[in-house]
């Protein structure tokens, strides 16, 4: 039996030594080691064997086996570091060649606004902050002066997840939350632009766009802080020569609340189609922050006050830019990006 036990030994080292490759390797363990391998069979065969033979026998298996195992593995790892260096070398690339010359991008119309913005506010003392696009009842209603049942809700088509959970409708709702925590209800003054979503889509909507508001609370806060502010938000967005016209409107969450609009950049205020010949172009929503907003978020409202804003930068964008259906803006048409390749990026 040990003369066997040998014989089967050498002859799956020498088919170790000639494997080739890995399919080949696993072959030759299968072979003699497996379930039904050849040493595997002597140590089911045992029953035959006396009981002095037996422990004598199955230690020679089994120090076979674990020889065998070695030398199994190291030939494993020896054949993958081959098959890696063939693949290496005939993958292999020539880098004296002339490379292939790459067009170069550009930033997306809506990203070179938000970067405006960001840039403009920053450098009057803003802070720029973000929140969940998917927001709570609470954040986009309730404490925007907004409670369940009230009508000016029907204003905004919600996308509902849950009876809780919408995606948020405004990014006023960040404004919520930068009010509730801010502990100490020191001043503030913060942009939030980012991503909002209503059921609409034509030329002029889109079911998701972006939006930036403004919001400022501190102590004498005015009317005419907001229409400085606005003015020069609007000159450096759209020109030095754009005038600024306040007409009321109504928001749940400003008292009083104005709806702003500004001259018409393509006519100079003359009259074009573009401003429906109005000489006017609507371009945001504004007003004093509504003394309900500033008490259910902190704020005493008999000592601080506050103006926000907001506008859409899909609609910045395209009065920017002269782009004429806000759907250009998502489709991803590299022959309308490349419109905005310019080299001073």
């Amino acid at each position: 039996m040990k003369e066997k036990i040998e014989e089967i030994k050498n002859l799956a080292k020498e088919s170790i030594k000639t494997a080739e490759d890995l399919k080949a390797l696993d072959e030759i363990r299968v072979k003699y080691l497996g379930k039904k391998g050849e040493l595997t069979a002597i140590l089911r065969g045992m029953g035959s064997l006396s009981a002095e033979e037996r422990p004598i026998v199955g230690s020679m298996v089994n120090e076979a086996k674990d020889d065998l195992e070695k030398i199994i593995k190291d030939k494993e790892e020896l054949l993958k570091t081959q098959e890696l260096e063939k693949k290496l070398e005939k993958e292999k690339i020539d880098i004296t060649l002339p490379s292939d010359k790459i067009r170069r991008g550009s930033k997306h119309p809506i990203n070179r606004v938000i970067e405006e913005l960001e840039d403009l506010f920053v450098s009057m003392g803003y802070d720029v902050v973000d929140g969940p696009e998917l927001e709570t009842d609470e954040y986009c209603f309730e404490r925007l002066n907004l409670p369940k049942g009230h009508p000016a809700r029907d204003m905004q088509d919600s996308f509902y997840v849950t009876s809780e959970y919408l995606l948020r409708t405004q990014t006023s709702a960040v404004q919520a939350r930068v009010m509730m925590a801010n502990k100490e209800k020191t001043p503030i003054r913060v942009i939030c632009p980012g991503k909002t979503y209503r059921r609409d889509d034509d030329a002029t909507h889109s079911h998701q766009f972006g939006q930036i508001e403004g919001l400022v609370i501190d102590k004498n806060i005015s009317l005419a802080d907001l229409k400085g502010t606005l003015e020069v938000f609007v000159k450096k967005m759209l020109g030095e020569n754009s005038k600024l016209r306040f007409r009321p409107s109504y928001f749940p969450f400003t008292e009083p609340s104005y709806e702003v609009d500004v001259s018409c950049f393509k006519c100079g205020g003359k009259g074009c189609n573009l401003c429906k010949h109005t000489g006017w172009i609507e371009i945001l929503g504004s007003g004093m922050v509504h003394p309900n907003v500033l008490k259910m978020n902190g704020y005493d409202p008999e000592v601080y006050s506050g103006f926000a804003f907001g506008t859409g930068l899909d609609r910045l964008a395209m009065f920017k830019f002269g782009i004429p259906d806000i759907r250009m803006l998502y489709t991803n048409d590299i022959r309308f990006l490349n419109q905005f390749d310019r080299k001073e990026d």
